[in-house]
């Protein structure tokens, strides 16, 4: 055996093809759900698209993979609108749970204003900041 340093993606997915058929071996059937791709889009009256929210549906709970709301408009509820947008939605999917990260450079405060607990913190990652874990348990 050796071991190379890869950069190939499909390399890359057979790995966590492999991780995921593992992880689906483990758990008891009522938890397996299959992974679904949500996301919301704010626009405007053209139809340019000033923020957005992307997330992962699986498990039965939702993960937020990223927030974005363009300057212009941050402090105006937007990104609070985009939250309940996908709370509802992960509601409506039966997800009991939402989890999601951010760094000290970006919204801590906003998710803990919107309900979101921190569960962990990643200090001095990156460099001099750092990265918070932060979940919200739903009533279904």
């Amino acid at each position: 055996m050796k071991i190379t340093m890869g950069q190939d993606r499909q390399d890359s997915e057979l790995i966590r093809q492999k991780v995921i058929e593992h992880n689906m071996k483990m758990l008891p059937d009522e938890v397996k759900t299959p992974i679904e791709h949500v996301n919301f889009m704010l626009r405007d009256e053209a139809g340019t698209i000033q923020g957005g929210l992307t997330a992962t549906v699986f498990w039965g709970h939702l993960h937020v993979d990223f927030l974005w709301v363009d300057e212009s408009l941050r402090g105006q509820g937007q990104g609070s609108a985009l939250i309940e947008q996908m709370e509802q939605a992960a509601r409506e999917k039966s997800c009991r749970l939402i989890t999601l990260d951010t760094f000290s450079f970006q919204a801590p405060d906003f998710y803990k204003r919107n309900g979101y607990e921190v569960f962990g913190v990643l200090e001095d990652h990156p460099k001099g900041f750092s990265q918070y874990f932060l979940q919200k348990r739903l009533d279904i």
